[in-house]
């Protein structure tokens, strides 16, 4: 199996997925990132973008990525885009990836970023089109500080299904800590205390140590190459 993490920002997928790609990788699948954003060149300065670059790619090895594509669009600035233009850039992504798997952010989140790709996402991968892109399964993640933020939006993030990540906890707070500039301190979501509790909050909803948790969006349960229709006598 091959699962891609699409992040909107650099630390999505190490907040949204984080765990399950160190257990799926553990277990022998292959995973991928698509990057989405970038710091762009023009609203921070350069030293904050050699500094992200450098964080992405210490990221890049501690998971182990099999492919790794940055589309480098400046961030905040997605909206500004036409659509189709990111529609087609992650279709294209995906397509060439070929991934199973594919988890992506919360349609309702609070950025706009985030809401922007969860939409285009929803374009790409139509149910009708999953079987030729390679894809089995659509899930979205949740995303701290971004995902219980949506106090305007229309519908709270309802998660139905839940990995155990129990022995990968403590890895993920470890590449969580790479992001040093994205952490928040004190008493804000975005601190190593807080994605600790939402493990383990999600972990005591199943009985476990601690747990992600997603939403699925759609999954198509292919055929076993060796099954055949049983056959069924007369009577």
């Amino acid at each position: 199996m091959r699962y891609l993490s699409v992040a909107v920002h650099p630390d999505d997928e190490t907040l949204g997925c984080g765990g399950t790609l160190l257990r799926q990788r553990a277990e022998g699948d292959e995973i991928d990132w698509l990057l989405v954003t970038r710091a762009g060149d023009s609203d921070y300065a350069s030293a904050v973008v050699a500094r992200q670059q450098a964080v992405v790619e210490s990221v890049r090895r501690a998971y182990g990525f099999r492919e790794v594509e940055w589309l480098a669009i400046p961030t905040t600035r997605l909206g500004e885009l036409p659509r189709r233009d990111i529609v087609g850039a992650l279709a294209g992504a995906i397509r060439r990836l070929r991934p199973d798997v594919v988890l992506g952010p919360f349609r309702h989140d609070v950025h706009s970023d985030h809401r922007v790709v969860a939409e285009a996402l929803g374009s790409a991968l139509k149910a009708f089109c999953l079987a030729e892109l390679g894809v089995r399964k659509v899930l979205e993640c949740e995303t701290l500080s971004e995902t219980d933020s949506n106090g305007y939006g229309p519908v709270g993030f309802r998660p139905s299904l839940f990995w155990d990540v129990s022995p990968f906890l403590e890895r993920k707070l470890e590449i969580l800590s790479l992001y040093e500039a994205e952490l928040q301190q004190g008493l804000r979501p975005r601190t190593l205390e807080a994605v600790r509790a939402q493990a383990r909050l999600r972990g005591a909803t199943v009985a476990v140590k601690y747990a992600e948790a997603f939403a699925p969006v759609w999954e198509v349960v292919p055929v076993a190459s060796e099954t055949t229709p049983s056959s069924t006598s007369d009577r």
